[in-house]
């Protein structure tokens, strides 16, 4: 069974560790592949690209946390809430 998950606080572990909020929505394998992926992205800095790729990856795990939390919400019926 689903239950309700904040979007808020979702986009929030986002914001400090992308794969956070992937992790606290069930999503387990894809918090840790992004996880996995901004540690390759923070070598990449070295090389310029990695500020880019990395910046890309941030946003997006917080853009997608967000969505996540609430189709979860709607699946369950409990609403979004933040």
């Amino acid at each position: 069974m689903l239950s309700g998950k904040s979007p808020g606080l979702a986009v929030v572990l986002s914001f400090f560790i992308s794969g956070l909020g992937q992790i606290y929505n069930g999503q387990i394998i894809k918090g840790l592949v992004t996880i996995g992926i901004q540690a390759i992205n923070a070598v990449l800095m070295f090389v310029i690209i990695g500020f880019v790729t990395y910046f890309l990856v941030w946003v997006w795990a917080m853009y997608d946390a967000y969505k996540t939390a609430e189709r979860i919400n709607d699946a369950s019926g409990k609403g979004s809430s933040f």
